[in-house]
């Protein structure tokens, strides 16, 4: 379950977790917001093809931010057949620039290092830019229409 904003804006610090249905009623609140998770949704589904279980949903759209820019996803790699992904989701070059244009965001391996303090990019989802702790939404693929 998605638990209400915080004043600041995020979740409260934590992985909440949500099946797709539950995240698209929660952050789908317009027609910009759902656009973006059309792209998501596209993405998710080559995961889910290629053997990813479960991705981590961040970025200002997992805030109360009315038009936020894109989002970021973390995706376990565990069981992913690498061969299986569309190519996008392994470009990471120009900024990601490609899948921004694909999907309309960003998505990296979860088990990845994010920062010059080794953290994953799972750790790093979990604070903002003033290493201000915040939630990030689970979304377990299975639950994918």
């Amino acid at each position: 379950m998605i638990p209400a904003f915080q004043r600041n804006g995020y979740l409260p610090p934590g992985i909440h977790e949500a099946t797709w249905r539950q995240a698209t009623e929660r952050l789908g609140t317009n027609p910009h917001r759902r656009t973006l998770l059309l792209g998501l949704l596209g993405a998710l589904r080559n995961l889910k093809l290629a053997g990813c279980r479960k991705v981590y949903l961040d970025g200002s759209f997992a805030t109360d931010k009315e038009l936020p820019v894109d989002f970021d996803v973390a995706w376990e790699t565990a069981g992913v057949d690498p061969r299986l992904l569309n190519t996008t989701l392994l470009d990471f070059t120009n900024r990601r620039q490609a899948q921004k244009l694909t999907f309309g965001g960003e998505l990296f391996p979860a088990d990845w290092e994010a920062d010059e303090q080794g953290r994953t990019f799972l750790e790093f989802f979990q604070t903002d830019q003033q290493a201000i702790p915040k939630g990030i939404i689970a979304i377990d693929l299975r639950t994918l229409p």
